[in-house]
Order: structure tokens, then C-alpha cells, then sequence
């Protein structure tokens, strides 16, 4: 056993078996005196409703998957090369990708018996975006190990301003103010876009802690609620030992007063045999006394 397969493992599952399965695996591994895996193991976060849809995703369409993120490697490409034709028409496939992939992570819940909302669904689209753009994001939605949701806003329409239509012929001067007018752009546009992954990162994390918190506030009712239930159990009990002190008080009474009556019958038994002894000596040499007149 080592981590890549209990996280494996881990986030294939349903989120409300999660927490026990982590358990188990942290202690198994505790077991094997592996203290590192153990401690890494219990690191694993719990996914949220998202991350589980993507993961499960991931997990049952790989194929799907890998095309749609193939595809945000293209679209990286295009970026780069500032080819506005590419992007537009990779930009409109990425689309159609996601919003496809997005109906399939809906049917897949509802195929295992979970019901998701719209703003479930639309995060799962933003998620996939995110991984278009983000290699880090787009490896852990492949290897289905997504934790919450992801968000990323570097492809849109600023993106597409860039490098849409044909520059103008232009005298040196003109090229040397659009040249420094492209460079002012090009680090407008590099802080606007650290300002969205920061943004995204703040959601997520965000995402994460929510959801974290929920996760202790449930835990938190279940321990209230087995308290309660704790509470009362005690009491039925202790209500219970107070009816047998007094019953083993009564009985003991009854005892008491058995063990009386028995000595006392048994000296009357004991009294009874002397006289019966002297009695049968009595016939006995009555008789002898009628034998001997004869």
C-alpha cells in the first residue's frame, strides 16, 4: 500500500465514505509501523460535491477527459503564438467540450443515486476551464483527485482583443508607440491575470474551508446527537440500578427472615427427634415388659 493508491482509492469514492475509508487506511498503515503514509493519509482532504463529480468523471469518461484537456493544451499553444483564428475556433470547441462533459457529470450522479443543483453543475464547467489553462489543476483532474472546485478566468474576450483582426501598416514611430503601448498592454493584462489566479486561488481556498467546515459541523451534530443518546442511556440505566438496589435490599430482607424461620424449624426438628427417641425406647421396654409376663 502506498499513497498514490489509497488516494487513488479515496477520491473514486462517494463524500460521505470518505472519512471512514481515510480512517481505516491511516490506521492500517499504522499497523504496518509506516508512520509517513500514515501521517500523508490523513492529509487527504475530503472532496466536496464537485470534486467528487469531476473526479467521478474523470474516473468514467478518461477519454472525454483527456481530449477536452489535449485540447487546452492547444489553446496554451494559441495563446502563445497569438494566433487569433486558432484561438477563436479552439475557444468554441472548448465550449461545446465542457458544456457536453457538464450534462455527462450530472447524469453520472443521478446514475448513482445523487441529485446535483445547477450551481454544482456550473462549478464542475469552471473546474474543467481551470484545468484548460492550469497544468497543475488539469493533472489533478486527470488523475481524478480534485479536493473542490477550481476557477480560472484567463480565457475570454480580453485574451481574444489581443489577437484578433490585422495590424495596420504603420511608420517606425507608430510601431515604436505600439510596440510600447503593446509591452504597457502585455503587463496590464500579466497583473490582471495574477490578480484572477490569485481571485481563484482565494475561492478555493475559500471553497475548501467551507466545506471543511461543514464537514466538523456535521461531525459535530453526530457526536451532540450521540451524546444525547449516551445521556439518556445512562439514565434508563441508573433509574434501573436504583429498582435492583431495592429489590436486592428486599431480598435480602426476605433472607434474613428465611434464615430465621430455618433455624428455628430446625431446633423444632432436632427437639422433635429427642422426644421420638425417647418415646420408641418407651415401647420398646413396654413391650419387653408384656413379652415378659406372658
Amino acid at each position: 500500500m502506498n499513497l498514490d493508491e489509497v488516494a487513488d482509492e479515496l477520491y473514486g469514492l462517494d463524500p460521505g465514505e470518505f472519512v471512514e475509508a481515510r480512517t481505516a487506511r491511516v490506521e492500517a498503515a499504522r499497523e504496518a509501523e509506516d508512520r509517513a503514509l500514515a501521517t500523508a493519509i490523513g492529509k487527504l482532504r475530503k472532496p466536496t460535491t464537485v470534486g467528487w463529480l469531476v473526479n467521478v468523471l474523470s474516473r468514467a469518461l478518461p477519454d472525454e477527459v483527456g481530449a477536452l484537456l489535449q485540447l487546452g493544451e492547444a489553446l496554451r499553444d494559441a495563446q502563445r503564438h497569438l494566433s487569433g483564428p486558432d484561438l477563436r475556433k479552439l475557444s468554441a470547441q472548448r465550449q461545446q467540450a465542457v458544456s457536453a462533459l457538464v450534462r455527462r457529470a450530472g447524469d453520472i450522479a443521478a446514475e448513482r443515486g445523487r441529485q446535483v443543483g445547477e450551481d454544482a453543475l456550473r462549478e464542475v464547467g469552471q473546474t474543467l476551464t481551470a484545468a484548460l489553462a492550469d497544468s497543475d489543476t488539469a493533472d489533478q483532474v486527470r488523475r481524478g483527485r480534485m479536493v473542490t472546485a477550481a476557477s480560472y478566468s484567463g480565457f475570454g474576450p480580453a485574451g481574444l482583443s489581443v489577437v484578433s483582426g490585422k495590424a495596420p501598416k504603420t511608420t517606425e514611430k507608430s510601431v515604436t508607440t505600439s510596440k510600447a503601448r503593446s509591452t504597457s498592454q502585455a503587463d496590464a493584462e500579466s497583473e490582471a491575470s495574477r490578480r484572477d489566479a490569485e481571485r481563484a486561488t482565494a475561492k478555493a481556498e475559500l471553497a475548501e474551508a467551507t466545506a471543511q467546515a461543514e464537514e466538523i459541523r456535521s461531525a459535530l451534530g453526530d457526536a451532540r446527537s450521540e451524546l444525547e443518546q449516551a445521556r439518556s442511556t445512562l439514565a434508563t440505566i441508573d433509574h434501573r440500578i436504583e429498582e435492583l438496589r431495592a429489590e436486592l435490599e428486599h431480598a435480602e430482607q426476605e433472607r434474613q427472615f428465611t434464615r430465621n424461620a430455618e433455624k428455628a424449624s430446625a431446633d423444632t426438628a432436632a427437639r422433635s427427634e429427642r422426644e421420638l427417641d425417647r418415646a420408641e425406647q418407651r415401647v420398646d421396654e413396654a413391650r419387653q415388659a408384656v413379652e415378659d409376663l406372658r
